[in-house]
């Protein structure tokens, strides 16, 4: 099993969200956050005083899929989330070891 998270721009959810639903992957959980990469950060004016905003709002959407599901996932995420301008995210996948149900105490691929 694998987690995948992905961080990225808030406009593009819907469409990583409908992406991930026709690949088949529907359970999900959906984060706001505030981060910042390797860019330059932009520069603000707000009443004459200019500043940086040096933490930029995202949303992260991290989802649990079997091995043979995580390729199509993260094409879904790949296509749908892609502007092709700076600041577009990260997608992060690890491994579990572990995945327990609270409800039913199903464990690992059961537990999906």
């Amino acid at each position: 099993m694998r987690k995948i998270e992905a961080v990225i721009r808030h406009h593009k959810l819907e469409e990583v969200k409908t992406a991930l639903t026709a690949a088949g992957i529907v359970g999900m959980t959906v984060s706001e956050v505030r981060g910042r990469g390797t860019a330059d950060s932009p520069r603000e004016n707000y009443r004459g005083v200019d500043y940086d905003v040096d933490l930029q709002p995202r949303c992260r959407v991290e989802v649990v899929v079997r091995d043979g599901d995580c390729d199509r996932a993260l094409a879904a995420i790949l296509q749908s989330a892609r502007t092709g301008q700076p600041g577009d995210g990260r997608i992060y996948v690890t491994e579990l070891s572990e995945v327990v149900r609270v409800r039913t105490g199903e464990v690992n691929e059961a537990a999906l």
